[in-house]
């Protein structure tokens, strides 16, 4: 009796024991998914520029005119304007009926001239015979002297109608190849591929050549052109690459591609042309003479603590940022300079090394348990000015 009972004892404290466990697991994995999802990036030492904001623009590597190559009266036109178009498509067309009736002719030419050209090679050929009978009589009685230098001129005459019958087809070509060209010219075409902008004439017009039919731009090749103080062109060898802003885009890239040697005497500037490194998404909706900021370095090198400007929040008019230690959000006030790129320079509040809440942050409270996940940083290029507060 007193073994069953102790085994009923025994039996008892293992099962009040497993159900313990199994509260504190179930507790602590309570406690594991309230805490709070974040991402986060690393507080580091780098290399920063400072630089001063240029204004600068869009410009289109080709824009102009499209002009007729012949003369005609317009009868077609392709395109109207804001029309996208590739190179080779036809703009318009000029009326080409009266060049192709030239056509047939100047072609029926050719044949005539290749008729004359054979007729007097046959003519030429046969005096050649003749000529070489007569020389081949020198030792008979029958010679004649001057016969023979008769021949002699005849062949030469038929030789010089062959050589000029050979100029009439040479001719007859070119005016025919003239003809083909103004047919295939009257097909007024784009030069390149771009969008058009104006039209310049109508249905009906009459259209002389080297007269603007239509104005295209590519907008699919475009350049930077920005106007630097002549005292900091030194600072910008071809082939550097600078950050600027457009629009909702900030932190695009442009590479130098070249310092244009003319100064305007007015300004002291000159122009410098920069190559954008835009994708796909970026190049929509962008035109000709558009504006944009560019950042050109006006200082030396110099190290400095950064944070990724996305875990820098406002709380009371202070700049906060929320460090990820053991497991939890610890608030730090800090103190900030110059914006550089995706990054803020730190002057005080943050070591390198300190990992910081990038993502996340924005509702966190201070000793809230947080799981990193994620690292949504990147590298600092050159700075802009300083931040408010």
């Amino acid at each position: 009796m007193r073994s069953f009972s102790l085994i009923v004892a025994t039996l008892s404290l293992l099962v009040l024991t497993g159900a313990a466990s199994a509260q504190e697991k179930a507790k602590a994995g309570a406690k594991k998914s309230r805490a709070t999802l974040v991402s986060v990036d690393m507080v580091r030492k780098e290399p920063l520029t400072q630089t001063v904001p240029v204004l600068g623009r869009l410009i289109s590597s080709r824009i102009g005119v499209v002009s007729a190559r012949t003369d005609g009266p317009l009868v077609a036109f392709r395109v109207q304007v804001g029309d996208r178009v590739e190179s080779g498509q036809v703009i318009a067309v000029l009326d080409a009926e009266r060049a192709k009736l030239e056509l047939t002719l100047r072609r029926t030419e050719v044949a005539q001239a290749e008729a004359a050209k054979r007729t007097s090679q046959a003519q030429a050929a046969l005096l050649r015979q003749e000529l070489k009978r007569l020389e081949n009589l020198k030792k008979s009685a029958a010679f004649s002297q001057a016969r023979l230098d008769d021949k002699k001129q005849e062949v030469h005459a038929a030789q010089s109608a062959v050589a000029e019958a050979q100029a009439s087809i040479a001719r007859s070509r070119a005016a025919l190849s003239t003809i083909e060209v103004d047919i295939r010219d009257s097909e007024i075409r784009a030069p390149y591929a771009g969008v058009v902008t104006e039209r310049h004439t109508e249905l009906g017009a009459w259209v002389k050549t080297g007269e603007a039919v239509v104005s295209l731009i590519d907008d699919r090749n475009l350049e930077i052109e920005i106007d630097v103080p002549s005292s900091r062109i030194d600072g910008l060898p071809q082939g550097r690459e600078l950050r600027f802003d457009m629009g909702s885009h900030s932190d695009l890239m442009a590479r130098i591609r070249a310092v244009i040697p003319r100064e305007n005497p007015l300004t002291r500037t000159r122009a410098v042309r920069l190559t954008p490194d835009f994708n796909d998404d970026q190049m929509k909706g962008l035109a000709a003479g558009q504006s944009l900021t560019l950042h050109i370095p006006v200082g030396a090198t110099r190290d400095v603590v950064t944070v990724h400007k996305d875990a820098v929040v406002m709380r009371k008019g202070k700049n906060l940022v929320y460090v990820a230690k053991d497991g939890k959000a610890e608030s730090r006030n800090v103190d900030l300079g110059v914006s550089a790129g995706t990054r803020f320079e730190v002057l005080s509040g943050l070591e390198p090394g300190d990992k910081v809440v990038t993502r996340g942050n924005e509702r966190l409270r201070d000793g809230q348990a947080i799981r990193a996940n994620g690292n949504p940083a990147k590298g600092m290029a050159e700075t802009m000015p300083k931040p408010k507060g």
